[in-house]
C-alpha cells in the first residue's frame, strides 16, 4: 500500500512539472529578443539545422523582434552574422531560373554584395537585367549590393570565386575584378532616387574598394550633380 502511494505521489510531483514548465514557454519560443511564433525555418539563417529545407509549414511566417532595452548594446548589428550564404544563393538562382528568358543561373552571395551570372535568350536585355537583379533584393538584407550580367562567359567566373577563401588577401581584388566585369552588361534600372542600378549611394563610392561603374547612367547622374554644385 505504501508503495502505491508513493509511485502515486511521483507520477503527481512529475505532472506538476511538467505543466510548469510547458507554462514557461507559453505559445511563442523565445530566444533571447525574438519572439518566433511558427516553426523555425532554416533555409536563410544557421541555426543548429541541417542544410536542407525542411519542417515546411502551412503557416504564415511571423517574428517580432525588441531591440534591447540596455543602453548602447550593440547586439542587434550580428543579427545577419549567421546567414546562410549558400542557402541565399540557391534560393535566388531558383527564383530567377523561374523568370520568362533565362535559362540558367549561377549566384554568388559575399557578406555584402550578389553577383549573379545567367544565361537568356531575351531581346530585351535591361528588363530582364531588372528582374534578376529585382529577385535577388528581395531575398537578401537591404545593405546588400547586387551585380548582374548575362555574359554567359562569367558565369564560370562566378563559379571560382565560391573556391576563394573570403579571409584571404586578395579575395576582395578578385571579387571586384569579376564585379567590373559585370558592370559592361546592363544593370537594370535605378533602385531609388538615391541609390544607383546595384544599390549603392554615393556614400559607397567614397569607400576605396568599391569598384567603378561602367554604367552610363550613374556617369550621366554624377556628372549632373557636379555641374549644379559648380554653378552655386
Amino acid at each position: 500500500m505504501k508503495k502505491l502511494l508513493m509511485i502515486t505521489g511521483l507520477c503527481a510531483i512529475t505532472a506538476l512539472s511538467g505543466c510548469t514548465k510547458n507554462g514557461h514557454n507559453d505559445i511563442y519560443e523565445e530566444s533571447g529578443n525574438t519572439i518566433n511564433v511558427n516553426n523555425k525555418q532554416h533555409e536563410l539563417y544557421n541555426e543548429g539545422a541541417g542544410r536542407g529545407i525542411r519542417n515546411k509549414t502551412t503557416s504564415y511566417g511571423y517574428v517580432r523582434h525588441q531591440k534591447s532595452p540596455i543602453m548602447n548594446d550593440k547586439s542587434a548589428n550580428t543579427h545577419y552574422a549567421g546567414l546562410d550564404r549558400e542557402q541565399v544563393a540557391n534560393i535566388i538562382s531558383k527564383y530567377s531560373a523561374n523568370i520568362p528568358n533565362v535559362n540558367d543561373v549561377a549566384t554568388l552571395v559575399t557578406d555584402q554584395e550578389v553577383l549573379i551570372a545567367y544565361d537568356t535568350d531575351s531581346k530585351k536585355r535591361n528588363l530582364t537585367a531588372d528582374q534578376v537583379k529585382k529577385t535577388a533584393l528581395s531575398v537578401v538584407p537591404r545593405y546588400y549590393h547586387v551585380y548582374v550580367s548575362d555574359n554567359t562567359k562569367l558565369m564560370r567566373d562566378v563559379e571560382n570565386l565560391a573556391n576563394v577563401d573570403s579571409t584571404s588577401r586578395h579575395a576582395r581584388t578578385t571579387v571586384n575584378s569579376v564585379i567590373k566585369q559585370m558592370l559592361k552588361s546592363p544593370q537594370g534600372s535605378r533602385v531609388n532616387a538615391s541609390e544607383d542600378e546595384n544599390g549603392r549611394t554615393q556614400e559607397d563610392f567614397n569607400y576605396k574598394n568599391m569598384p567603378n561603374s561602367h554604367n552610363k547612367n550613374i556617369n550621366k547622374s554624377k556628372n549632373t550633380n557636379q555641374n549644379s554644385r559648380m554653378s552655386q
